[in-house]
């Protein structure tokens, strides 16, 4: 073995080793005591996809309430399958999130391998490739995606398992599936992965003209495969071509409005991360123009063109990448690291033309830099941001989820197994209190899905998944035997909650009550005048 791989599976096992050691560590800081128990709760919209794959596992079905027609309200079923796999092992349902959150820092442990290599492969520089995994390790957005539950973890793997991949075919010029075969099952995680893949599937047809043959009929030949597979399965499962989370987020957002928000978010992720760092990569375009550093772009442009074109996501607001571009993070940092490596080496070379890429002055040059830019990209919505980010203050969401837990915990000692409850936040609630659920904003309610959007006036105000309710039916017509939360048109829902609800109190919470629900255990709650 040569002494430069040497030193590659040295840096590698020091990178991913520390990584674990910090992940472990968030992973702990999501952790609280309620009820004299320590619960580990995923983020809401994962603890959504852990009902389904606790339903799926005791035999229900994949359904958010057992009993109930299907309603596909996730859009990654291979991973609420792979959910559903730790929902069968001898685990308190206060510890199968741990599980969870284990998995994922496995898989981001894994990817920052393929990272490594791949700045490898472009640069021919262990310390671009060391430094391009240290930023993808320490990206807090990417770890708040990955470690509290979303899908995230594994595709952002898959993504650099078929980028590396595509990269030595191109470099041999040579053909492979195997680039569509790990795509093609990462559109069963999580369906828009379609976009890297028809990204793949184009740059190769354009830029590979020697198997431009085989790229079109494998490219289009198992995408028809993986996306046609999956349809089949909803028409003849929910009955319905797409996931009902389509219809809520897509259907009555205009398109102009949609470009608009993601727009919008995607020039405040420019401002936060500072736009001299944000732009800096594409100057790499001035040193090279070959097909390796042109695929990287594709790539990295094929996630942002498509998290602007659906509006954005609903948590920009907490700061960094959302869950879209997150993905292609990895990718933005090595070209990041591999254009400030060439810019200080030009600067350098004019100064001393003697000077190597590779000299200590620009290698420690180009460390000081990279690592004061990572302090930069940490720095989120607030200061708060850079705490979370060195593990002195708990993660984003946390707080919420401490909330939650309390909620179903109290549900469950006050109310029957059969009371229906009403929600706002319809993953943590309805998972831990095991209590039909009404989903108030529609993620499993095919009807609420359906309805024209609530869109306010500001487009900074908009949150995709998140402008859709209608109380008339909800709980005028639907009368759960528990409102928990609100959202959006309160005077509509106070009607409802005037003429057919009682405020009681339960140990410090307050709950608006069916009028003589046989699912109220009313001697345990008081009655508020």
């Amino acid at each position: 073995m040569k002494s430069s791989q040497k030193i590659s599976l040295v840096l590698i096992g020091l990178m991913i080793t520390t990584y674990l050691i910090y992940a472990g560590i968030y992973i702990k800081n999501t952790s609280f005591v309620a009820s004299g128990e320590r619960y580990f709760v995923l983020f809401d919209d994962a603890m959504i996809s852990m009902r389904y794959a606790k339903n799926f596992a005791h035999g229900f079905g994949l359904v958010w309430n057992p009993g109930e027609a299907p309603v596909e309200g996730y859009t990654n079923p291979l991973w609420v399958i792979f959910m559903a796999g730790f929902h069968l092992l001898p685990l308190a349902a206060s510890k199968i999130s741990l599980a969870v959150q284990i998995s994922g820092a496995i898989f981001l442990a894994i990817n920052l391998y393929f990272v490594f290599q791949i700045a490898q492969k472009l640069a021919q520089n262990l310390v671009i490739a060391a430094l391009a995994a240290i930023l993808t390790a320490f990206y807090m957005p990417l770890n708040t995606w990955s470690l509290q539950g979303m899908e995230v973890s594994l595709l952002v793997l898959m993504l650099s398992i078929s980028v590396w991949l595509v990269l030595n075919n191109l470099e041999r010029d040579r053909f492979s599936v195997w680039p569509y075969l790990i795509l093609g099952i990462g559109t069963l995680v999580r369906i828009d992965m379609a976009v890297p893949y028809l990204v793949v599937l184009g740059f190769l047809v354009i830029f590979d003209p020697k198997n431009r043959k085989q790229n079109l009929i494998w490219g289009l030949g198992l995408l028809a495969v993986f996306i046609g597979g999956q349809t089949i399965f909803r028409l003849w499962y929910y009955g319905e071509p797409l996931p009902n989370t389509y219809y809520l987020k897509m259907t009555g957002f205009p398109l102009i409005t949609r470009l608009k928000r993601g727009g919008y978010v995607l020039f405040k992720l420019m401002e936060q991360m500072n736009w001299v760092l944000f732009l800096l990569p594409f100057a790499a375009l001035l040193f090279r123009r070959d097909r390796l550093i042109l695929f990287l772009f594709t790539i990295l442009g094929g996630q942002v063109a498509y998290s602007v074109y659906v509006g954005g996501d609903a948590w920009e607001h907490v700061g960094g990448a959302n869950r879209y571009i997150a993905l292609a993070a990895p990718i933005f940092f090595i070209l990041f690291v591999y254009t400030v490596q060439q810019i200080i080496t030009a600067i350098a070379t004019k100064i001393r033309p003697q000077i190597l890429p590779n000299h200590w002055v620009v290698n420690l040059t180009l460390i000081a830099l990279v690592l004061a830019s990572m302090v930069n990209f940490n720095l989120l919505s607030n200061q708060k941001s850079l705490r979370r980010w060195i593990l002195t203050r708990p993660p984003d969401f946390i707080e919420a989820n401490i909330e939650y837990v309390e909620i179903a915990n109290r549900l469950k000692e006050i109310t029957t197994p059969e009371a229906r409850i009403a929600v706002v936040t319809a993953g943590a609630i309805p998972y831990f209190s095991e209590r039909p659920a009404i989903d108030l904003l529609g993620k499993n309610d095919p009807f609420i899905a359906r309805q024209p959007n609530h869109l306010p006036s500001g487009i900074g105000d908009i949150r995709p998944g998140h402008m859709k309710w209608d109380y008339d039916y909800a709980i005028g017509e639907l009368k759960p035997d528990v409102v928990v939360q609100i959202w959006g048109d309160i005077e509509t829902a106070k009607k409802y909650l005037s003429e057919y609800y009682v405020s009681a109190e339960y140990d410090g919470m307050v709950f608006s009550l069916l009028k003589d629900s046989p699912e109220i255990l009313w001697e345990k709650v008081t009655i508020q005048p």
